[in-house]
């Protein structure tokens, strides 16, 4: 038995950010592997045009070659439709009822996560570690929030104690549409890649 982290996410593209709460992950909560999962056609993103899975299954499988512990896998690619996490964690439970799964997430989707679909199935299915991140008062405080979601749906929640670094995939595409450059955000293989497939040349028409 195993005990795996699955860190998802659209990837378009990967940066260093999203490499970080992985090994942050996979070394505080000592688990044996961190599965990079590109989302194949994700629901919430219907608002603009999302880059080819294999693309970005692609710019993955470069970010994390070579370092120890992390896996880039298709699982989600390979469905056809949209893909839910509550689907996913329970199509990956059957699959591989031998390991136990850890979902990496940032502070962001702690307060976002009952407005996903089924979250009480969502929250069943896994250790869910979240990155910190204080905000302001407006929240309440992640050890609440965690609280609320423990007593709600039985959840069971624990922090990630790394900061969350100031970057976001949509940064990057616009930095890239204006012709800036992304290498200090994201893996050189990664970069090089984005700029021989001509990658995010017009910025998002949404």
């Amino acid at each position: 038995m195993g005990n795996i982290g699955i860190m998802g996410g659209t990837f378009d593209p990967i940066h260093n950010g999203h490499l970080m709460l992985g090994e942050q992950a996979f070394e505080e909560y000592q688990l044996d592997e961190v599965w990079f999962m590109p989302s194949g056609h994700p629901p919430h993103k219907n608002d603009r045009k999302i880059t080819d899975p294999a693309v970005r299954l692609a710019m993955t499988k470069l970010a994390v070659r070579g370092k120890t512990g992390f896996i880039c896998s298709d699982f989600e690619v390979r469905r056809n439709g949209s893909t839910y996490t509550s689907q996913t964690l329970k199509l990956l439970r059957e699959a591989y009822p031998q390991h136990h799964f850890f979902f990496i997430i940032g502070a962001d989707s702690l307060y976002e996560i009952e407005k996903w679909y089924e979250p009480e199935q969502v929250l069943s299915q896994a250790v869910f570690l979240a990155a910190r991140r204080e905000y302001e008062d407006a929240h309440p405080s992640m050890e609440k929030q965690i609280a609320i979601l423990h007593n709600k749906y039985n959840a069971d929640i624990r922090i990630l104690h790394c900061e969350e670094m100031d970057i976001s995939s949509e940064m990057l595409r616009e930095r890239i549409a204006k012709g800036l450059s992304v290498s200090e955000y994201v893996p050189s293989e990664v970069s090089r890649f984005i700029n021989n497939q001509g990658l995010y040349q017009e910025k998002d028409k949404a």
